[in-house]
């Protein structure tokens, strides 16, 4: 059917086949209808059929499907024409983003490059175009080219409207953009097949937070709030039907009911499933195509430019699309103190997303007061140093103690006087006192509570963004497993069959995969035990030079660091790529189990990774050396000791390295690489054009990564706060300074710097929210061996309990003499032995007293942790009950559907009286029960009509349900 008013325009499409084919812009009915059987004698002309992989039965029934949209459209009484001109405000509406007709919106945007000579020739010649493929030679190009072609054409099958535009580039080259645009029957079918939500009824949108409730109460100014333009509605929702089309909100203006999210999702879910050569080898799908250079680009556009030429226009903020008001309101760097519009960051990129920046939002806030307690720890300790008594011996033992060689006598190692480490000393206070120990405890309730609290948040954005069960119940199978796995199987909850991979044969890739990973984390070691033999040879020279050797190991340990940080960073860019390949490899069936496995495994090589060396000072580094006489060596080297300042300023020091150096590292690389990699994308391919559609601006952005690094970064930022913080009270300040700069940093990647993502639905953090747990359950384990074993809290509260209060001699207490005739000198040495080499009482009574302290410390924060778990539901009170209101409302109508068919039988159907519907279907106004609240608003109080069906085929109103896998009846 051709739509009425709507010119008919035919322009010619280089389909890079044999022949060029005339295509109309019109309706897709004739070109489904009227070429379908020259679209099957051009796909048995192709070379060889089977290879091709979209087999011809599946191409009849999706053309049956489609043409049988259109034959509904035809009989149903809303508008005839295709697609008419958006009801809103041309300001609203970036023309650019249209084909050349203005009417049909450019979805998804294809891009590849050619050689210009090659394609002059091509077409004067009438063959098909050459196109630039990486320098594979003809036959990659030729192979290229069949590819496009046979991709192409299953796109042109679907049913999807394509236009071309050639446009030159520098270095002889012309680039190509295939803009592709889904008509109205194809969105409807997909968005039935993805159970897109559809909306029923809007209502104002309650979007609150605590600190912003807080300072109501108080009544005090709230700087950060600041009332964001174009604030999207709310809505009760249900699965979208295309035969119910008429109850849903908006479905009389085809051109924008759904929204440039949904329809992105459509196309990419067509172009993912696209096959282009043979199925078996996983030749299916956009992506495969992209990273082969096939096409060079596949991208949604953005919705217009981003900058506001004219600040006029502010006033006026109807004139502003949907990304200067994300830009204006949230990327800029003026507004890193206020809230985040989260959601038009969901309605703009989509939910998985905008959860990111909720959660890092959320843990930004809550590293505040854990931020301020640990600065007021840390100033304790610079207030109370000169009060240290065990800094002043150190400090007024001139010629006192003459301390034993920290590396053998015979390299050249001299003897030294304790006074030389005055400085260390005081330094080492700063970082182990009374306070740290508080601050310990502290932190293991704080990160408890966060996570709590996040639960509960969490919970919420799910229920108020639509996504509450969809990982049990919506997910489907992701393309590339889709078209790839060997069998088909019966799902168990929808009853659709779908693809399936033998569960057996995925266990042994897994188990294969975890040899890797062990091999890997072996490889670290390896790394770390190459670090140590570094410190311990670089601290030799040093120890021989009077004037470092007070600075030895201090200069030892951190440039230690610094290589250690080196190593770190460059093995976790090769391990990532590894367990990308070995995750593919494995045949996950959704997104979600694929993005789990892989968070897994590159967690837990991150961890060991980033923490291991860190574990090695804090729990082993001095515990092995020995005493003089009878030293422990490792390749014939002593084993290294910890410092004149113990252990735990050396791991003050690892830990600020790694973990500010990480940061700053990590940053750089957000600011600089982006510029970077837009810099050589221009370079490599400059269009030659002065005024840019948005389509070759969008090209000349960069490609957007996802969410795993930012997710990784903090995480790994969660763990040096918590499973550390009791030797490096200032962590969480350091990490609150990051993340505020991190925050407008990923802004402004993803609103200015790459191309739109597509967007895609998320419940929660996923995984993240898992290991998040275990980080801080291990925090506390950590936290009371480093309290107990690294720092000197006990031994001094011991020597105060036992001999002096006020710690007098107690240096002299922890420096044992070195055994007779085993040096060339008499010395001292730490450590709680007699003059044999043996442990002496003491040493036995505080090793019991460790554990012991262990052992409570653990039960105490774990029970009080488990007390705040109780006391705190992860879902809220409020939220809960309505979620319970819309079930009940959900059973209401399942209950009354036996009355309801008696009362449709008994009056036929021919019967027209109000309150029923034709085919034995009766509506019930719930409008009182669901939308009551959105009475404030006259123009949004629509009824709701549930309908029940004799079948009870529907999916349930409202918001979806996390517990009702089965939710037949109530639309």
């Amino acid at each position: 059917m051709a739509s009425e008013g709507v010119p008919q325009r035919a322009e010619r499409y280089e389909l890079h086949g044999r022949r060029d084919f005339d295509r109309s812009y019109g309706s897709i009915n004739s070109s489904l209808a009227g070429s379908s059987n020259g679209r099957r004698r051009r796909a048995s002309q192709s070379v060889d059929d089977s290879e091709c992989g979209d087999d011809e039965q599946s191409h009849t029934d999706r053309q049956g499907i489609l043409m049988q949209d259109e034959e509904d459209d035809e009989e149903s009484d809303g508008p005839t024409e295709e697609f008419c001109m958006p009801s809103t405000s041309t300001a609203q509406v970036d023309m650019a983003t249209f084909f050349k007709d203005g009417l049909r919106k450019i979805d998804f945007v294809l891009v590849y490059e050619e050689n210009a000579m090659a394609r002059a020739a091509a077409a004067a010649a009438g063959a098909a175009s050459v196109p630039i493929s990486g320098g594979g030679g003809g036959r990659r190009a030729g192979k290229h080219e069949t590819w496009r072609q046979r991709f192409m054409a299953n796109l042109k099958r679907v049913g999807l409207d394509m236009e071309e535009e050639v446009v030159e580039a520098s270095g002889r080259k012309v680039l190509c953009f295939i803009k592709l645009h889904a008509p109205w029957p194809v969105l409807c079918h997909y968005a039935e097949e993805l159970n897109m939500r559809a909306p029923l009824q809007a209502h104002p949108n309650p979007s609150v937070n605590w600190s912003q409730q807080l300072l109501k109460i108080l009544r005090l100014p709230n700087i950060m709030y600041e009332d964001v333009p174009n604030k999207p509605l709310d809505y009760y929702t249900c699965p979208f039907r295309k035969s119910k089309i008429e109850k849903f909100l908006g479905h009389d203006n085809r051109a924008t009911y759904f929204t440039n999210v949904q329809r992105s999702r459509i196309l990419y879910e067509i172009l993912s499933t696209a096959v282009f050569g043979k199925k078996k080898k996983g030749e299916v799908g956009v992506d495969r195509l992209v990273e082969e250079g096939v096409f060079s680009a596949a991208f949604p556009l953005h919705d217009g430019p981003y900058e506001i030429k004219n600040r006029s226009d502010l006033k006026d903020t109807s004139k502003l699309n949907a990304r200067q008001v994300l830009y204006e309101y949230w990327a800029r760097w003026g507004k890193w103190y206020k809230y985040q519009p989260l959601d038009h960051i969901r309605e703009y990129f989509g939910e998985k997303i905008a959860i990111y920046f909720a959660w890092l939002g959320f843990y930004t806030g809550w590293l505040l007061p854990a931020a301020i307690v640990g600065l007021l720890v840390f100033m304790y300790g610079v207030f109370t140093i000169h009060k240290s008594q065990p800094a002043i011996e150190v400090c007024d033992s001139q010629g006192q103690f003459s301390m034993c060689p920290l590396c053998d006598e015979n390299i050249g190692c001299k003897f030294w006087d304790l006074s030389d480490v005055c400085g260390y000393a005081r330094l080492a206070y700063l970082f182990d006192h009374p306070g740290t120990v508080f601050y310990a405890v502290f932190v293991s309730f704080w990160a408890v509570t966060f996570l709590e609290y996040w639960k509960r948040k969490s919970a919420s954005l799910s229920h108020h963004w639509d996504c509450m069960g969809f990982k049990e119940e919506e997910e489907r199978p992701r393309p590339e497993f889709a078209a790839r796995a060997p069998f088909l199987e019966k799902n168990p909850v929808t009853g659709i069959r779908e693809p399936s991979f033998p569960s057996s044969l995925r266990t042994k890739r897994i188990a294969a995969g975890i040899g890797i990973i062990f091999l890997m984390m072996s490889l670290v070691i390896i790394f770390i035990l190459a670090v140590i033999i570094y410190r311990v040879l670089v601290s030799i020279p040093l120890f021989q030079n009077a004037t470092f050797r007070s600075q030895a190991q201090a200069i030892a340990n951190v440039t230690g660091a610094v290589v250690n940080l080196i190593l770190i960073m460059a093995m976790s860019r090769v391990y990532e790529k590894l367990a990308y390949r070995l995750t593919t490899w494995e045949m996950h069936r959704t997104q979600t189990e694929f993005d789990d496995n892989l968070t897994f495994k590159v967690f837990i090589f991150q961890f060991v990774n980033f923490y291991s060396s860190i574990f090695y000072i804090a729990f082993f580094k001095g515990r092995f050396v020995g005493y003089p006489g009878n030293y422990s060596h490792i390749l014939r080297l002593r084993n290294e000791d910890c410092s004149a300042g113990g252990c735990l300023i050396e791991l003050a020091q690892q830990l600020a390295v790694i973990m500010i150096g990480k940061q700053i590292i990590n940053n750089a690389q957000e600011i600089i690489v982006p510029k970077l990699k837009a810099w050589w994308m221009n370079k490599r391919v400059k269009i030659t054009k002065k005024h840019k559609s948005r389509w070759q601006e969008d090209f000349q952005l960069i490609t957007n990564e996802g969410l795993f690094q930012e997710y990784l970064e903090m995480v790994l930022q969660f763990g040096f706060i918590t499973i550390f913080v009791a030797a490096f009270p200032l962590a969480p300040l350091f990490a609150l300074l990051n993340n505020w700069v991190e925050i407008r940093l990923d802004a402004q990647k993803f609103v200015c710097e790459t191309r739109r993502t597509v967007a895609e639905r998320a419940e929660n953090i996923g995984i993240w929210c898992k290991i998040l747990h275990m980080l801080a359950h291990l925090a506390v384990i950590s936290n009371g061996f480093l309290i107990a074993f690294t720092s000197e809290f006990l031994p001094k509260l011991m020597y105060q309990y036992e001999y002096d209060w006020e710690l007098r001699g107690y240096i002299n207490f922890t420096l044992a003499h070195s055994p007779n005739g085993t040096l060339s000198q008499p010395c001292r040495y730490r450590g709680f032995r007699d003059e044999f080499g043996n442990h002496t009482p003491f040493f036995w009574r505080l090793l019991a007293v460790r554990f012991a302290f262990v052992i409570i410390f653990e039960h105490v924060v774990f029970g009080i942790c488990r007390l705040i778990d109780i006391l705190v539901p992860d879902i809220p009170e409020s939220l809960e009950l309505k979620i319970k209101r819309e079930r009940y409302l959900a059973k209401q109508a399942l209950q009354e559907s036996d009355n309801i068919l008696k009362v449709a039988a008994f009056k036929g159907e021919t019967d027209d009286d109000e309150g029923t519907i034709p085919n034995g279907r009766m509506a019930l106004d719930l409008t009182s029960d669901l939308g009551g609240h959105s009475s404030h608003d006259d123009t949004l109080a629509t009824p709701i009509s549930v309908v029940v069906h004799s079948e009870l085929e529907e999916a349930g109103p409202s918001k979806p349900k996390s517990n009702e896998k089965a939710n037949k009846p109530v639309t």
